[in-house]
């Protein structure tokens, strides 16, 4: 998992079904590139003017942090698929970008099968319906 695939407001994108799928992928929130998704290339939280001043490129940094939408999409995510982006820019933060990103690979592999799981859909590989 690369250091790219960590949104700015804390989603991994590595464990994204549009970057999982196989069929216009998208390379993540902070990869340009003109074959995104609209919802993604319009993000009001990526391109959000307060981030461009964080030092950090993430919400965490932000005067505003937590604003209205970024806690509306924590809610969203926590309801559906028990994953916080709030949690998560709280671990960026404390522990750092790299030890995230090796507690989110050993998070988000299949023990069934070693594969990556989806937030939305399970298990990628073998298809494993695995709850988080």
């Amino acid at each position: 998992m690369q250091t790219s695939l960590i949104a700015p407001c804390g989603m991994n994108c590595g464990i994204c079904l549009a970057y999982l799928r196989t069929k216009n992928v998208c390379p993540g929130c902070r990869v340009d590139d003109p074959k995104k998704s609209s919802s993604c290339t319009n993000c009001i939280i990526k391109n959000c003017e307060l981030l461009e001043k964080t030092e950090s490129g993430f919400c965490y940094d932000c005067e505003k942090f937590p604003c209205k939408r970024l806690k509306q999409l924590d809610k969203r995510y926590r309801t559906k698929y028990n994953m916080s982006m709030l949690e998560n820019l709280g671990n960026i933060k404390t522990f750092g970008l790299e030890h995230f990103i090796k507690t989110e690979t050993a998070r988000w592999r299949c023990p069934q099968c070693g594969g990556t799981i989806c937030v939305h859909r399970g298990c990628f590989s073998c298809k494993e319906k695995l709850k988080h």
